[in-house]
C-alpha cells in the first residue's frame, strides 16, 4: 500500500480479494501504517476469521521485496511509483505470479476553444491541486488552446491567490503540505529542472514563507507555462501541487500531445460539445477519462491505467476476477461413445 491515501486504496484491495476467497496479507507504507492496522483492528472485532487478513508492517526493500517474491504468494496487488512496479514485477516473474500494478500518472487535462471556462479553471486548479498533487491520477499536465492560453492561466492565477495554504486541520484551509522533507525537495527539484530548461514559473514555485509554515513541508501550488514536451516537467510524474501548461493549434495536436507518454492512467476533456468531447476522449490512451470533471471514481466503475501506469482494474464487478482463476470441467452425460472424435485415433471400436 502507498502513503498517500492507505484506507481508500487498502478498502479496494481487500474487499474483493477477502470476498472472492483469498486469505490476504497488506504490507502498507512504513510511513503511513497505522490507518491500514486500525482497519484489521475493526474486521478482528467483525469476527473476521483469524488468519485470513494479516498485516505486516516494514520497509519496502524488504518486507514488501520478500512478498513478491515468496512462493506462497500467488497475486500481488501493488499501487505506488512506476519503478517500483517494475521491481515487483520482476519479483513475481519467478515464481509466475498474477500482478495487478496502480502505479504512476501524468495526466494530460485538455481544455478544447468551446468549453465553459468557469467551470474549466476550478476543474483544472482541482485536477492537480487535491491532496496537494499527490495522486496518480492528477491533472498534472494542462493542454490549451493558443487562442485561450493567455486568458486560461490569468484567470487560474485570480483563482489561486483566492485560496488559502495552511493546517489541513483547519477547515478554512484549501491547501495543505506535502507528505515529507523528501516528497518537498523532489517537487522543488522539478521546478528547478523547469526553470533551468527555460520553460517560465508563471505563479507559485517556491516554498511559502511566514507565520504558520514553520513547521511542516510546504510548497507553493505552482503553474508553468512555455513547457516544450520534451521537458522533464513535462514527461516525469511530479507527485506535488505542480501542472505544467502546454499550448495547441488543432485537436489533433492535442492529443498527440496527451499521449505523448510513458503513462496513461487519466486524462480529461473540457468542452460545450458533447460529440466532440468524446472523439477526443476515445482517442486518448488512457484508463480513465473525465469530460469537464476530474478526481470522479466510483467504486463500482474501474480504476487502473494503461502503458507503464499499470496492469489491471480495482473498482467495479470485474474487481472480483482480478482475483480468482478461472476453472473448466466438463461432464459428459452421454454414457457412451456416441459423438465422441476417440475413432479419430482409435479406429471403428470392435463389436
Amino acid at each position: 500500500m502507498p502513503w498517500n491515501i492507505p484506507l481508500p486504496l487498502a478498502v479496494w484491495k481487500i474487499f474483493p480479494a477477502l470476498g472472492a476467497g483469498n486469505t490476504v496479507v497488506v504490507k502498507p507504507d512504513e510511513h503511513a501504517p497505522l490507518m491500514v492496522l486500525e482497519l484489521a483492528r475493526e474486521f478482528e472485532a467483525a469476527g473476521l476469521p483469524p488468519g485470513a487478513l494479516n498485516v505486516v508492517t516494514g520497509e519496502s526493500e524488504s518486507v514488501g521485496a520478500r512478498l513478491a517474491t515468496h512462493p506462497d504468494v500467488r497475486k500481488i496487488a501493488f499501487t505506488g511509483s512506476t519503478e517500483t512496479g517494475r521491481s515487483v514485477m520482476r519479483g513475481a516473474a519467478d515464481t509466475v505470479k498474477r500482478v495487478t500494478l496502480e502505479l504512476g500518472g501524468k495526466g494530460p487535462n485538455i481544455v478544447l476553444d468551446d468549453a465553459d471556462l468557469g467551470t474549466a479553471v476550478d476543474g483544472a486548479l482541482f485536477a492537480f491541486l487535491a491532496h496537494s498533487g499527490q495522486g496518480c491520477e492528477s491533472g498534472t499536465r494542462l493542454l490549451l488552446p493558443r487562442s485561450l492560453h493567455d486568458t486560461f492561466v490569468t484567470r487560474m492565477i485570480d483563482r489561486l491567490k483566492t485560496l488559502r495554504i495552511g493546517d489541513p486541520m483547519d477547515y478554512d484551509t484549501d491547501l495543505g503540505p506535502v507528505h515529507s522533507a523528501a516528497q518537498r525537495d523532489r517537487i522543488l527539484g522539478y521546478i528547478d529542472s523547469a526553470r533551468g530548461e527555460g520553460a517560465t514559473i508563471a505563479y507559485g514555485g517556491s516554498v511559502p514563507q511566514g507565520p504558520g509554515f514553520e513547521r511542516g513541508f510546504w510548497v507553493e501550488p505552482t503553474i508553468v507555462t512555455d513547457v516544450r514536451p520534451h521537458m522533464r516537467i513535462a514527461r516525469e510524474e511530479v507527485f506535488g501541487p505542480v501542472v505544467a501548461v502546454l499550448a495547441y493549434t488543432t485537436d489533433e495536436e492535442a492529443v498527440a500531445l496527451a499521449n505523448d507518454s510513458e503513462y496513461g492512467v487519466s486524462a480529461g476533456v473540457w468542452s460545450r460539445d458533447a460529440r466532440r468531447a468524446f472523439d477526443v476522449a476515445e482517442a486518448l490512451e488512457s484508463g480513465m477519462v473525465w469530460i469537464n470533471d476530474w478526481h470522479l471514481a466510483p467504486p463500482e466503475y474501474p480504476f487502473g491505467g494503461v502503458k507503464q501506469s499499470g496492469l489491471g482494474r480495482e473498482g467495479g464487478p470485474g474487481a472480483l476476477d482480478e482475483y480468482t482463476e478461472a476453472k473448466f470441467i466438463s461432464y459428459d452425460l452421454s454414457g457412451g461413445l456416441d459423438g465422441k472424435l476417440y475413432s479419430l485415433v482409435l479406429g471403428t471400436p470392435p463389436d
